[in-house]
């Protein structure tokens, strides 16, 4: 069943922006489940999936464009890659609560879809589509930046690393002879399309966690993460000196 008019009202004040049109809202929220359980044809929001793809990395490929006028494609494309991806697109969707107001069949509800990453993931796209629509490419922008203000906040350079599981082992060579550790600790998904999450030890410590199409992905993911949170710590404390990390307790 649609969602009840009130709490359309109440995510279109979550996003920041209503809509002319409330039912393209109603189809961005549609799973395509609902089509494969009536058997009919039903509108549901792969089409606008699809166009909101699209402006979202034209939205975000502008921004880093103005952003960083001294740099090229290959390092503009890796910084959109780490800024939008399917984790990242569920994580937005969920911050919004989209779940609750998905449109799902009743098997794909039984089966958890409400809060199944790719379905959120899809609907935060198909939500950036509706918007586009609705309101044309500005309104969908200014949408974009809100919603991605703090991932360029923090953005102040360019991600150019090349070998990031040889930068960090150059890093941690300062502290230890010991070399870091990876891990494949799950992998999801179809053959065709699997998704790998890593783990990246050091001296018995995990650092950090990274997630790929391939082993080789995850693991250079991994790397940056603990790059990032290894060069984020503060200075070591007294009480710390027998640590490895500053900043970290053993």
């Amino acid at each position: 069943m649609p969602s009840p008019v009130s709490d359309l009202a109440a995510l279109q004040t979550r996003l920041g922006y209503t809509f002319r049109d409330e039912n393209l809202l109603r189809l961005a929220l549609t799973h395509p489940s609902v089509a494969h359980e009536q058997g009919v044809p039903v509108e549901q929001n792969q089409r606008l999936e699809f166009l909101g793809d699209a402006v979202l990395q034209l939205g975000l490929t502008r921004e880093l464009y103005e952003k960083f006028p001294a740099f090229n494609e290959g390092p503009l494309t890796k910084a959109r890659a780490k800024l939008v991806n399917r984790r990242t697109l569920a994580v937005h969707g969920r911050a919004l609560g989209l779940g609750a107001n998905l449109i799902l069949s009743r098997g794909e509800e039984l089966h958890g879809g409400r809060e199944r990453p790719s379905a959120l993931a899809d609907a935060y796209e198909a939500l950036v589509g509706a918007i586009f629509l609705d309101g044309g490419f500005d309104a969908a922008r200014e949408f974009i930046l809100r919603e991605f203000a703090a991932a360029f906040g923090g953005l102040s350079v360019i991600p150019i690393l090349e070998n990031p599981k040889g930068e960090l082992q150059e890093f941690l060579q300062a502290r230890s002879t010991e070399a870091p550790q990876y891990h494949v600790v799950s992998s999801s998904g179809p053959d065709h399309d699997r998704i790998f999450e890593c783990t990246v030890h050091h001296a018995d410590m995990e650092l950090a966690r990274g997630s790929g199409k391939s082993k080789k992905a995850a693991e250079s993911e991994a790397a940056l993460a603990a790059l990032k949170k290894l060069r984020e710590q503060p200075v070591v404390q007294a009480t710390e000196l027998s640590s490895p990390y500053p900043g970290t307790a053993r």
